[in-house]
């Protein structure tokens, strides 16, 4: 197992001082090949696509409307029928077309909300309606949530099913109850029904002993990748298979035990806090908050490279042909907001 951690840097202020003009130098570097393509939006969570049309989820509960082409940019309202819970990590996430959006101008959503004193999370289909989108069906209520810990990934696999990723809730117990949804990757029929196949019976959970799982992504094999905040760095990159447990909280980074799975990586004493996550031809794209960049990790050696660098805080990953999308988080209240923030990064694939 690779543990990929940082180098302590000791010496005289001049050379401290040298070391930050080298890092500011890099940074320069790194955004030069790097293209804004989107400014001022307001935390965005979500990168989504349908032939020139760009559609992002804002966490405050807006979708921002980009046409590449024509170069137009509309921030669309949601009207949800449960109101929208904004606080922490909370709010509007997870932001997934429908397969058929073309025709069906529908899309499927995951936002926080209260259930009384309680923080829930719910996956609710939208529909695409002039300049704005409104809730049509409820397609999962009552998933654990909290400030923080509340995942909100979703993606739709190759094999038509809908993911979400469940974050916690600050209740690490939840992550290896199998009744709860809480510290899980979730699997659903588009309907919202739960899959024959599944691994356990009449249950929404593909995989558990989870903290906080926040990117998905599938190879070429069908095979699926998450990424998963530790508790205290040893964030993790973990290949899903189904019924499986994941350890959360009984073991974490590199430990192992009978009947759980350690990660594929695990980023030992360095902080992540990985996001959004893409492949490609062997390579997984990392977007992370706390590590200030979008890392490329080599699935078959194990291999990180900072991959993208120099905008603050990275949320979403997407891949499409040659070029890699990404956003920014630097209004979320952890960043250091800049000019144009947030803003959404185009950057031309390297080639492998």
């Amino acid at each position: 197992m690779i543990i990929f951690s940082s180098l302590v840097i000791a010496g005289c202020q001049s050379f401290q001082n040298e070391d930050q003009e080298d890092k500011e130098v890099s940074g320069q570097s790194e955004r030069q090949d790097t293209e804004s393509i989107l400014k001022e939006m307001d935390v965005p969570w979500s990168i989504t696509k349908s032939d020139d049309v760009f559609y992002l989820s804002e966490r405050t509960g807006q979708i921002v409307k980009w046409n590449q082409v024509s170069d137009e940019k509309v921030t669309q309202k949601v009207k949800l029928k449960k109101k929208l819970h904004l606080e922490g990590e909370g709010g509007f996430l997870g932001f997934e077309l429908s397969p058929d959006f073309g025709e069906s101008k529908q899309a499927f959503a995951y936002h926080t909300y209260k259930d009384g004193n309680k923080v829930k999370n719910r996956i609710v289909v939208l529909k695409e309606n002039a300049d704005h989108w409104e809730e049509v069906k409820t397609v999962l209520e009552d998933i654990p949530g909290a400030r923080v810990h509340n995942g909100g990934r979703l993606k739709i696999g190759p094999d038509g099913k809908l993911y979400a990723t469940a974050g916690d809730a600050m209740s690490p117990e939840f992550a290896q109850d199998k009744n709860s949804l809480a510290g899980k990757i979730l699997r659903l029929e588009l309907d919202g029904s739960v899959p024959d196949d599944n691994p356990f019976q009449n249950s929404y959970v593909y995989s558990y002993g989870h903290r906080n799982p926040q990117g998905l992504a599938w190879d070429e094999k069908n095979s699926l990748f998450s990424t998963e905040h530790g508790q205290s760095a040893h964030d993790e990159i973990n290949w899903i298979q189904p019924g499986k447990n994941y350890g959360w909280p009984v073991i974490e980074g590199d430990e192992q035990q009978e009947g759980m799975e350690t990660p594929l990586y695990q980023t030992g004493e360095e902080t992540w806090a990985p996001s959004g996550l893409a492949y490609k031809e062997g390579i997984l794209y990392v977007a992370t908050l706390a590590g200030n960049s979008v890392k490329r990790f080599e699935v078959h050696t194990g291999e990180v490279q900072i991959y993208l660098e120099g905008w603050g805080r990275m949320r979403d990953v997407m891949i499409e042909d040659d070029n890699l999308y990404t956003v920014t988080n630097n209004r979320d209240g952890r960043g250091n907001p800049r000019k144009d923030d947030d803003q959404m990064l185009r950057k031309k694939l390297s080639p492998q």
